[in-house]
């Protein structure tokens, strides 16, 4: 249960902060910037969600449960799984969320038509916000590919996927906003030559 009695304590004014299992880390560190994009994307997606909540119930309720399960990346993110015993068990992101993804893509994807060529960000002002919320989480994604290739930075194979599937997601779901990809902006190879 987590309890925020005090929003400042003044132990990030030296530049670091606290990772979940207690170890210090400079806030430029490539841990802290996954995790903290995570943020950024949700936080894209909570903007997003101010123009599904009412036109797009079906989707904003899939938003909603992708937004609690990015708080569970980043805390997955925030506890290095180093193989260590812990008093407590550590949040991590499991099958099981990208396979509900994974479903939902399929869903919102079945009512759409089959793409002919690349979609610009645009359309609908939802659409806008999805695609927005969509380059923040590809990269906490980079990041987090970035994070695994290092020695002794762990990142799950489930939270790496889950990663990429929002982005999916969110590319599915800007179309499915823009009147089912009636209203997607499609690029023009050379138009503006």
């Amino acid at each position: 249960m987590v309890v925020l009695n005090r929003i400042y304590t003044r132990t990030g004014d030296d530049g670091t902060t606290s990772l979940g299992n207690g170890a210090r880390r400079p806030k430029f560190d490539l841990r802290v910037s996954a995790y903290g994009t995570v943020d950024e994307a949700n936080a894209a997606i909570g903007l997003a969600r101010l123009h599904t909540i009412t036109d797009e119930p079906i989707v904003d309720a899939m938003l909603a449960r992708i937004q609690n399960d990015l708080f569970d990346l980043g805390a997955d993110l925030c506890t290095p799984d180093n193989g260590e015993k812990r008093e407590w068990e550590p949040l991590r992101i499991l099958a099981s969320q990208v396979e509900r993804i994974e479903a939902e893509i399929d869903q919102l994807n079945s009512e759409l038509k089959p793409l002919r060529s690349f979609v610009l960000p645009g359309g609908t002002p939802a659409a806008a916000a999805l695609h927005l919320a969509r380059t923040v989480i590809r990269r906490a994604e980079r990041l987090m590919v970035e994070l695994a290739s290092e020695p002794d930075e762990p990142v799950s194979d489930a939270a790496l996927q889950y990663a990429n599937r929002v982005s999916d997601f969110l590319f599915v779901a800007s179309r499915f906003v823009n009147r089912k990809g009636e209203g997607d902006v499609l690029w023009v190879p050379g138009l503006t030559r």
